[in-house]
């Protein structure tokens, strides 16, 4: 399934993440996954939240450089080998993964969020060797 993640840029310095943290947090907005990388002076966060349209508008209207991403939610056993199968699916299909980021549901699942080429693809892919897509909601 379809999720849309909110890409944020930001300096690599102290307090920049508790500024825009902080008004996601007076709109409201839940933070379900993310990720930071950093590359050098700078970094990118990676969010998916309950409402990306909203979280967008409000970084922007901030000041803060910002994109939206579609990227791809799987819920998978949490055991070795579990990504192996969705990669290697993703591989033979010559469908690339840009990033991924994962977390434990807990209960035996994980969550994998990922980036990938051809989407609607990846999707199609996915589901005929029998993958869970899922949306925000299951982020919880």
């Amino acid at each position: 399934m379809r999720i849309v993640q909110i890409s944020l840029f930001l300096e690599n310095k102290p307090g920049t993440l508790a500024a825009a943290t902080k008004l996601l947090y007076e709109a409201g907005i839940n933070i379900r996954a993310l990720s930071i990388a950093e590359a050098g002076e700078f970094g990118v966060v990676r969010l998916v939240v309950d409402d990306a349209e909203r979280c967008y508008e409000v970084l922007r209207a901030a000041g803060f450089t910002v994109s939206k991403t579609e990227v791809i939610g799987v819920e998978m056993d949490d055991r070795p080998g579990a990504l192996f199968e969705i990669a290697d699916t993703l591989g033979r299909a010559s469908i690339n993964i840009n990033y991924a980021y994962a977390f434990s549901k807990g209960g035996g699942r994980a969550i994998l969020i990922m980036s990938v080429d051809f989407v609607e693809r990846a999707i199609e892919v996915l589901r005929a060797a029998g993958a869970k897509l899922v949306g925000v909601e299951a982020l919880m």
